[in-house]
């Protein structure tokens, strides 16, 4: 091949690469996408936090400071106790907490000793507890001694499904006044764990936290040992765990700090309201605001009064949330009694957040809300909006660094769909998982190569912002053409009594099947099904009106706050049956 042959068969190769990746050219000034990043264990992001921030706060939780050298020290003598407990490098260890600090000391306790963590949600089942115990082979659960959480620990152990748990103190998590007054005033929340009759089978933590605080140090294969086993239910069947290696989630939580240079070392306040357990906070809460050496205002569940109320008096930067939360907190009646001015970035993910949402929270507060969009498969963070420069609204921003996208044919994804036209999102980047845990047929199905799909259906513009349509299956066939519920709920949202809407598919005798909307008004505000028909005649094609608008005083949300819509087809179906 001659000098000419190969520099224009190089000029080609550029030009392909660029138009597969045109974030490329169109990239934030001071980030660099094709940067690499070192593949280390998870635990040395808190490491290295504790031995720079040691004497600054770790955690606000109740009213209860904790400093980094204080956490990094209870870590220590976790993992020694745990060590003493069998714990060891492959174990499978559960934790089975809302947000507290206990949450934060034994997950890097767990990772010391090189075992992987199994996230649970407290509002689980004894039987969706079962279920998730028996596949992910947890061998000891770690929880409080809540009675809302004790009780279902005590089951599994009764029934033989777990060997043994650790139960930890709840009031000793509180200030002093705070933990005589809950042990007096509510003694009927606390659990008696050592009048059980399982007692001998459970290990009570001042008593594993009794020692010395050194323990063996595991030998960690960051690429390929795994850190978190993250359980996602998807659409259909039963949840299925995500195999998160160490790499996947230290490197996204320096993706996310590559994203975010400006963001002040040892000087944030994090606005910790999304639950740990879920791959969200996990990554953008704790584990990206530990590493930023952030002041995490730990909350153990999200009430609308209790959050405002802590904004107002300690002051947080960072806000990660879910759209539901925004919205909640705009639509307060008192609002104005509340000072939100404190927040400089709000990161919203979990859901596509509505323009309207956007808009209304950054006129309220002056901070800048910032679309991210992931997946449990992703650990989570895929793409994000820049963080100062323009932003296109609607759209969840461009690829992370060292994340590549690819919209592949929705028929077809082995093929690219063509360039500006709809495609299923695929991924492909050093934070997507390993696999699903003992589901071989499921990661075959998932993965076409090195691109794990997504299921969503978006479209990418010459710049690399993505934009997502909808999910593939929540694709909506009325009479052969394909409706996406995300543009009749985008549009109901324009509407200014409508708080929150989802909208699902329904048998349909005409159109085969339909859109039907459900609708939670403002408080104090009223629409009619047919006014709000008349709002969507403007918006939206007649093959997208929805057949039925139904009202309800709430929606149906997961437990991070976001619109569930599993729950209505449910209700559609049972219809039908009868």
């Amino acid at each position: 091949m001659t000098n000419v042959d190969e520099e224009n068969a190089n000029t080609v190769a550029i030009s392909s690469q660029l138009e597969r990746c045109p974030w490329i050219n169109h990239y934030p000034d001071n980030i660099v996408w094709d940067q690499s990043f070192p593949a280390i264990p998870v635990y040395e992001l808190f490491d290295q936090a504790v031995a720079s921030y040691a004497s600054k706060t770790c955690t606000n939780f109740l009213g209860k400071s904790l400093t980094y050298g204080e956490l990094g020290e209870q870590v220590r003598h976790a993992a020694a106790g745990l060590h003493k407990l069998g714990v060891k490098k492959g174990s499978k260890v559960g934790l089975f907490l809302p947000n507290c600090p206990t949450f934060i000391v034994f997950y890097f306790a767990i990772l010391k000793l090189g075992g992987s963590v199994v996230n649970y949600n407290p509002l689980y089942t004894v039987e969706e507890l079962t279920f998730q115990v028996k596949d992910s082979d947890t061998d000891m659960m770690v929880t409080l001694d809540l009675q809302a959480l004790f009780k279902k620990v005590e089951a599994l152990v009764e029934q033989g499904v777990l060997r043994t748990a650790v139960i930890c103190s709840f009031p000793a998590l509180l200030p002093a006044v705070k933990s005589v007054l809950f042990k007096l005033l509510k003694s009927k929340e606390l659990a008696q764990p050592q009048q059980s009759g399982i007692a001998k089978k459970l290990v009570m933590e001042a008593g594993l936290m009794k020692n010395d605080g050194k323990f063996p140090m595991a030998e960690i294969d960051p690429l390929n040992d795994l850190a978190v086993l993250q359980y996602t239910g998807g659409t259909t069947g039963r949840p299925k765990g995500a195999m998160l290696t160490h790499a996947n989630l230290s490197i996204n939580v320096q993706q996310v700090l590559a994203w975010a240079p400006d963001m002040k070392r040892g000087e944030e306040k994090m606005m910790g309201l999304l639950p740990f357990f879920h791959v969200f906070a996990m990554t953008g809460v704790m584990n990206f605001g530990l590493a930023l050496g952030c002041e995490i205002i730990v909350m153990p569940r999200f009430v609308l009064d209790d959050a405002l109320k802590l904004i107002t008096k300690h002051r947080p930067t960072i806000m990660p949330g879910v759209p539901t939360i925004f919205n909640a907190m705009m639509s307060h009646p008192k609002i104005k009694s509340f000072d939100l001015s404190s927040l400089k970035l709000c990161l919203s993910g979990g859901a596509p957040l509505p323009l309207e949402i956007k808009r209304g929270f950054e006129s309220m507060t002056g901070c800048t809300v910032v679309e991210a969009y992931g997946l449990s498969e992703t650990s989570p963070a895929v793409t994000i909006n820049p963080l100062h420069g323009p932003v296109k609204e609607g759209s969840i921003g461009q690829p992370l660094p060292a994340t590549i996208v690819s919209l592949r044919d929705i028929g077809d994804c082995a093929n690219e769909a063509p360039s500006g036209e709809k495609g299923e999102i695929c991924i492909k980047g050093p934070q997507v998982m390993k696999g699903y845990w003992k589901r071989p047929e499921a990661t075959a199905e998932t993965m076409i190569g090195d691109y794990l799909r997504t299921g969503d259906v978006g479209i990418m513009d010459d710049e690399g912002f993505i934009f997502i349509v909808d999910r593939i299956k929540d694709l909506i066939i009325c009479s052969g053409y394909n409706v996406y519920p995300r543009r009749i709920e985008e549009a109901l949202y324009l509407h200014d009594a409508v708080e929150e809407c989802t909208v699902i598919g329904i048998p349909d005798d005409y159109r085969g099947e339909a859109p039907k909307a459900f609708v939670k008004l403002v408080d104090g505000m009223a629409a009619t099904e047919e006014e709000l028909m008349k709002h969507l005649e403007a918006h939206i094609s007649k093959i997208e009106m929805p057949a039925q608008i139904e009202f309800r005083d709430e929606l149906p949300k997961t437990m991070i706050g976001k619109l569930s819509k599993k729950e209505l087809v449910a209700e559609e179906a049972a219809k039908r049956a009868k």
